[in-house]
């Protein structure tokens, strides 16, 4: 059975509503939906935000107009777990997960250093952290597609100025070597790379001048599978005629 699933960062939901994305969504064929940065809170999404055909699920920030998670999904989950139990991280709303079976699927919002040295602190602390859980769901049995913005390019293939942000968070040496650990070392898997190995292939450009146009971006949004799952990936698209957000929607289609 074929099945998409779509990671996209929306930079604030009711934004990339009124910037047409649940219009566009609707043709796109779509079984799961991991959004983040709702930037919103449940109680104030309407009817535009929830389209008929998809049951909906929220993680918001206590902070309003931040961060923030939500899976929609076609069928209805066997069960949905919100956080991750660590109250520093809970409180920005950044993890969610839906069960379907043996098949678990999450949609994550990794930290950002980019305002300074102090977030970028609790960035790694969220790394350290979140390690423990990728290691016991590595060994748990089940079956994980983790979506979301993870906040770190890989390799140099996946950022347009590789060696001129080599000081800047989301680049940074200990950042990649983590991700090194999760895919060369455990064997978790970037699904993308799996169907498509091209340069210049990037989910999210900077606000600042003709990034998007110039296609100046990074690769930091990801979907981020078991090991198991490696040879059911038979498609993958980085969605950009059309701008949502300073991230694009990403759809691996499955064979699962």
């Amino acid at each position: 059975m074929s099945c998409r699933i779509m990671s996209f960062n929306a930079n604030g939901i009711r934004s990339a509503e009124r910037k047409g994305f649940f219009g566009w969504f609707a043709q796109q064929n779509i079984d799961v939906l991991c959004v983040q940065e709702t930037k919103a809170q449940e109680h104030q999404l309407d009817a535009a935000h929830r389209p008929l055909a998809y049951h909906t699920y929220f993680f918001d920030a206590e902070k309003k107009g931040y961060s923030g998670v939500a899976i929609y999904s076609r069928v209805k989950p066997d069960q949905v777990h919100c956080g991750l139990g660590w109250p520093s991280a809970d409180s920005e709303g950044r993890y969610i997960r839906a069960d379907f079976g043996e098949l678990s699927v999450i949609s994550l919002y990794l930290p950002s250093g980019t305002s300074g040295d102090e977030r970028q602190q609790v960035k790694f602390d969220f790394m350290d952290y979140y390690e423990q859980f990728l290691h016991e769901q590595l060994h748990s049995g089940r079956q994980f597609i983790i979506c979301g913005d993870w906040n770190i390019v890989h390799k140099e293939i996946d950022i347009k100025n590789f060696k001129s942000n080599q000081k800047n968070s989301g680049c940074l040496p200990e950042e990649r070597a983590w991700l090194d650990k999760l895919f060369e070392q455990w064997g978790w898997v970037d699904a993308f790379r799996v169907v498509n190995q091209e340069p210049h292939q990037y989910t999210w450009w900077s606000q600042r001048g003709r990034a998007w146009d110039n296609n100046v971006g990074w690769r930091i949004d990801y979907q981020v599978i078991s090991p198991d799952l490696r040879d059911k990936v038979i498609g993958a698209e980085i969605y950009r005629a059309q701008k949502f957000s300073d991230h694009a929607p990403l759809t691996i289609e499955y064979q699962l």
